[in-house]
């Protein structure tokens, strides 16, 4: 039996004890080294060859992964080290870094305890570092930090042991300053990171050599050693034999990461919003593997034979194969047909997973990328995961062939489910449909699994920038809209939506999705953000970051009509007077209203239409504007392409 056999057998043995699993990932901005850091982990636990690990790229086996040599897919891979004697099951997520796969990162948090931050040594923290960050200590996902690429410093930047050591302060207080500030007490302290404690660690993923504080005093290389080896031919393979990557970074994830039942203690609270005194609470807290299953849903693979492969985090009970279980706001119970463990594309049975652990299921076909799955059919979902950035440039796609339209339809729901950073909007009349993504990589990789994964031929447009609709100010005095019959009249005031309140929504603090259940406790947030306490008391729906509120007094029949008036405001929100454009960002307050006494004159024939045209002539009269997505780009280049790259951005409008 091979290295990895031997692996596989000890990481099913291993499962079951969960004071030896450790969940952990990778994320870093995009060509830090992540994929290469994550292969030297994988390789190191005798998964794959050491001497591919960086080339082969175990974590990024999708087609368009290796043509493009960035990662797009988060993958994962779950294997075995041993420490001080004791053996521990590492369950690794790669992420992607590329800013349009944002969506990846923050679904793959979720399941993760701990994380490795990369760095360039020679770029430090980069916008992007600074996005994943904040998406890992959100979901209190504890950070460490590996500063990446030093051979390159020494060697291109000729630095001194000095200069070396001021670097790595800059951009260790860099990143203990973000966690100072996201952060609450006790956690902003207890959480910073140190090259003394030896939560930091820095070295060269693409030679397969790292150091930290407790391993230089173990292994006796100090900084002088590194920059001879560093200096002479060879010198950085003879320091990958002292002192590996793996050794170094897997000895800190076992002392420096929790456990999954230490983890659960304080990440439960923040990730699910149910009552933590119910029995499924106490079992979530506890990770008690004999209770009932709850389990998120952080990625759907589509495998050509299996089907929709879901994979997520186990907080509670034990999956086994046969087993029925609820997907939350599906009616129909689903049956597991196979239960098992992942690395990279390949993924190896096994007959069932206990609490703490990451596991991929086939079976659950009505799943989605952030699906709360349960044994209990009215189970409280986990907090919708909040994506930091929104879809902003849309295509236009029809299948090539007619024939091909049901397919194509088919397709694009599967997509839609995998992947819900995408917003697919499908138009069974004209066959024309509009997927929109993060930038026009998303897209071009999107249409790419079309074509080549799941065989629809397709033509696509130019992408097209995503517009939004909003207001300068307020309308000065309400804005009447009549109904066709003149018996119903509606009274409205339009105005910006407070920006505390916008950032709430968009951090997902206020989930627009969810019904209001409490009224009380969602006005108190909206007062905090900064809205007016008495209007945040007459909250009465969310469409995006739009709101409507009741802010009329003993009206007769309002009641009964409120349904109307809050399925015409999600109407008016997704196509805005000025340009047909969804509309964001705006506050919209229904003052007054006179209603015939008689239900057959407020039908929906006679409310939709009063509301709408009431909410677009008030948003008329308070100065109608057109929103443009802007990107926040930082561009790294050499001096003599400086005026090449100013030329590019000013002909795009920078």
């Amino acid at each position: 039996m091979g290295r990895k056999e031997d692996n596989v057998k000890y990481a099913v043995t291993l499962m079951k004890t969960q004071q030896f699993i450790r969940n952990i990932g990778t994320a870093a901005h995009i060509d830090h080294g992540k994929t290469t850091f994550s292969d030297n982990l994988i390789a190191g636990a005798g998964m794959m060859s050491s001497e591919l690990a960086g080339e082969q790229r175990v974590l990024d086996f999708d087609e368009q992964e290796a043509a493009r040599g960035i990662t797009i897919n988060a993958a994962s891979a779950s294997m075995v080290h041993e420490f001080e004697g004791q053996k521990y099951l590492i369950n690794l997520i790669d992420t992607p870094g590329h800013v349009d796969f944002g969506g990846d990162v923050t679904r793959a948090m979720r399941a993760l305890d701990g994380v490795f931050i990369l760095c360039c040594a020679v770029e430090g923290i980069m916008p992007q570092t600074e996005t994943v960050i904040r998406q890992a200590l959100k979901e209190r996902v504890k950070p460490m930090l590996f500063i990446n690429k030093v051979d390159r410093m020494i060697v291109e930047q000729q630095v001194t042991p000095e200069m070396m050591i001021e670097k790595f302060s800059h951009i260790v207080a860099e990143f203990n300053k973000k966690i100072a500030t996201i952060l609450p007490a006790p956690l902003n302290k207890e959480w910073q990171v140190s090259i003394q404690d030896g939560t930091v660690a820095f070295g060269s993923a693409y030679n397969n050599w790292a150091i930290s504080a407790t391993y230089m005093k173990k292994s006796g290389v100090s900084f002088k050693d590194i920059f001879e080896y560093c200096g002479k031919e060879g010198g950085q393979k003879e320091l990958a034999k002292k002192i590996p990557l793996h050794e170094v970074a897997l000895e800190m994830v076992i002392r420096h990461i929790p456990n999954p039942v230490d983890a659960q203690k304080v990440r439960i609270p923040i990730i699910w919003k149910g009552d933590l005194n119910t029995s499924i609470g106490k079992q979530m807290l506890a990770c008690d593997s004999n209770g009932d299953v709850s389990l998120m849903i952080n990625k759907i693979i589509m495998d050509p034979h299996a089907g929709e492969i879901a994979i997520g985090r186990l907080f509670s009970g034990t999956v086994r194969k046969g087993m029925t279980l609820y997907i939350a706001g599906q009616p129909a119970p689903q049956r597991v047909q196979g239960v098992a463990l992942m690395v990279g594309a390949d993924r190896i049975a096994i007959e069932e997973c206990e609490a703490g652990n990451i596991v991929a299921l086939t079976g659950l076909k009505d799943a989605i990328a952030g699906s709360t799955v349960s044994t209990l059919k009215d189970m409280e979902p986990f907090e919708r995961m909040a994506h930091y950035s929104e879809p902003v440039v849309t295509k236009a796609i029809e299948a090539k062939n007619m024939k091909d339209l049901p397919k194509l339809i088919e397709v694009l729901r599967t997509i839609a489910k995998a992947d819900p950073s995408l917003n697919i909007e499908i138009n069974n009349d004209t066959g024309e449909h509009l997927i929109s993504g993060m930038g026009e990589l998303h897209l071009e990789i999107t249409e790419y699994r079309i074509i080549n994964e799941q065989g629809v031929d397709i033509v696509s447009s130019a992408p097209i920038v995503v517009y939004q609709e909003s207001v300068k100010g307020r309308n000065p005095s309400e804005f009447e809209g009549k109904s066709p019959n003149k018996h119903n009249k509606f009274y409205f005031i339009v105005e910006p939506l407070e920006e505390g309140v916008k950032e709430a929504i968009r951090k997902g603090d206020i989930d627009p999705e969810a019904k209001i259940k409490d009224p009380k406790a969602l006005a108190k947030i909206l007062a905090d953000a900064g809205m007016d306490s008495e209007e945040a008391k007459g909250i009465v729906a969310f469409k995006g970051n739009n709101v409507l509120l009741d802010c009329t007094k003993g009206i007769q029949y309002l009641h009964e009509t409120m349904e109307l008036i809050k399925q015409s405001f999600e109407e008016a929100m997704m196509k805005g007077p000025l340009a047909g454009e969804k509309v964001a960002g705006l506050k919209v307050k229904l003052m007054d209203a006179k209603l015939h006494e008689d239900t057959i004159h407020r039908g929906p024939a006679q409310v939709i239409p009063a509301v709408r045209d009431g909410i677009y002539g008030a948003m008329c009269d308070a100065g109608r504007i057109l929103l443009e997505p802007m990107q926040k780009v930082f561009i790294a280049v050499p001096p003599d392409y400086i005026g090449g790259a100013i030329s590019l951005i000013s002909q795009r409008r920078g």
